[in-house]
């Protein structure tokens, strides 16, 4: 316990006028990286577009303020698109609140248990693989959107999304292909010209003002949902046993990989900035923030990679950056969320296509079909069809089963010719 002390009280010894600027700073532009992409990542998680913003104010805030990385960027990530979207599709949001709150009670016990060093014992192969899965299932979840099909049924697995937009190819939209085109446009060229501002940022706004100005017969937000720019209210869900029962193996599972995704996140800020960071605190951390998140209506979260280096990329120097991040999403939250009506789902998907590319690792995936070890391809490959064909629980299960039987075979086999 004598080790588990956050971040922020040790970056506030040595605190600076200096340091503070560049913390705002970096805070209100990964702020505005996060605006997009936490209304996106809520909207492929099945839930309403605000959620989304909750998730990134108080697990964002609450996460840098107890957290052990200097420049942890918290929020709603890709990860958990699929995962919450199943357990609503299951047991409905009064089931994911239950799940996400014990997952944070799961993931404070890690912590004060001092298991943050268990990270290095999920294979690599395991890691890329489910990674890569998900990527695929976001890929697949957004076609209806990026493509304005008119789907005959509602599926929820991946392989019924698949299989519905191929028989619904016919419904396409030009508009909103065109719309998800444009955007897709704007997010690989605007970086290469223009790198203070984001590009999913200059694709919301100038796709939303297509579609006002030309209207054009594309979905947007509103159409499909209700937006409320209230504050984010305090809900208890309902904990009886049979519920948490119920919750309890989406729990473990949303414990596992806010605690595999935020540790990896804060390896790749050590590597960046030659820090080093307390992942005991972290994982306490995480599960206040992700059971906070859950009782003021927001889902999931964990350490962002790509927010997470933005931060530091811009300045960011301490957790003060993270909470500014959060302070500056809840302004917006206030004050402009009803403007969020008016982006086109088209937009959304294409954003969400760039986040499947950018988290699939497909260089990771490269390297190991030329690697020399055929277990890790083997791994690897279970584990990502796994992800898609079924669900996480069943590929991180059989990928960690499988990986160190065949470990074990291959010691084995190695004794005997000794």
């Amino acid at each position: 316990m004598k080790n588990l002390k956050p971040q922020l009280v040790l970056s506030l010894r040595e605190y600076s006028k200096e340091k503070l600027v560049k913390d705002l700073v970096a805070g209100v532009i990964v702020a505005i990286i996060a605006l997009p992409l936490s209304i996106a990542l809520a909207l492929a998680s099945g839930v309403s577009p605000e959620q989304g913003l909750y998730t990134a104010i108080v697990a964002g805030f609450l996460i840098s303020a107890l957290g052990g990385s200097t420049v942890q960027i918290a929020g709603p990530t890709a990860a958990f698109a699929t995962i919450v979207a199943g357990i609503v599709a299951k047991s409905g949001m009064e089931g994911l609140a239950a799940a996400t709150v014990l997952a944070g009670v799961i993931l404070a016990v890690m912590g004060v248990l001092g298991l943050g060093s268990l990270i290095r014992y999920i294979p690599g192969p395991l890691t890329t693989g489910f990674t890569a899965g998900i990527a695929v299932t976001i890929l697949i979840g957004q076609l209806k959107d990026f493509l304005g099909l008119t789907f005959r049924n509602a599926p929820i697995e991946t392989m019924e999304k698949l299989a519905e937009a191929a028989a619904c190819i016919g419904t396409l939209n030009a508009a909103a292909l065109g719309v998800g085109c444009l955007t897709l446009a704007i997010l690989i060229i605007w970086p290469k010209f223009f790198k203070t501002i984001p590009a999913s940022l200059i694709a919301v706004l100038v796709t939303a003002g297509a579609v006002k100005l030309f209207r054009l017969p594309v979905n947007t937000i509103g159409d499909l949902y209700t937006i409320s720019s209230g504050l984010p209210s305090f809900r208890l869900p309902a904990l009886s046993l049979g519920t948490v029962t119920a919750v309890l193996p989406d729990a473990a599972t949303i414990a596992v990989l806010a605690a595999i995704e935020s540790l990896l996140s804060c390896v790749v800020a050590d590597e960046m900035t030659g820090t080093r960071h307390n992942s005991n605190m972290e994982l306490v951390a995480q599960g206040v923030g992700n059971a906070a998140s859950a009782l003021f209506g927001g889902i999931p979260a964990t350490g962002a990679i790509a927010r997470t280096a933005a931060n530091i990329k811009n300045g960011g120097s301490s957790p003060v950056a993270g909470m500014v991040h959060a302070a500056v999403l809840l302004a917006v939250l206030v004050f402009l969320m009803p403007y969020a009506a008016l982006i086109p789902m088209p937009c959304i998907a294409a954003i969400l296509f760039q986040v499947a590319y950018n988290m699939s690792g497909w260089r990771k995936v490269a390297d190991a079909f030329r690697g020399p070890s055929r277990t890790d391809v083997l791994v690897l490959l279970v584990t990502l069809v796994l992800t898609v064909v079924f669900d996480l629980v069943v590929a991180i299960a059989v990928g960690l089963v499988l990986y160190y039987a065949l470990l074990f075979l291959k010691r084995k086999s190695k004794q005997k010719e000794l």
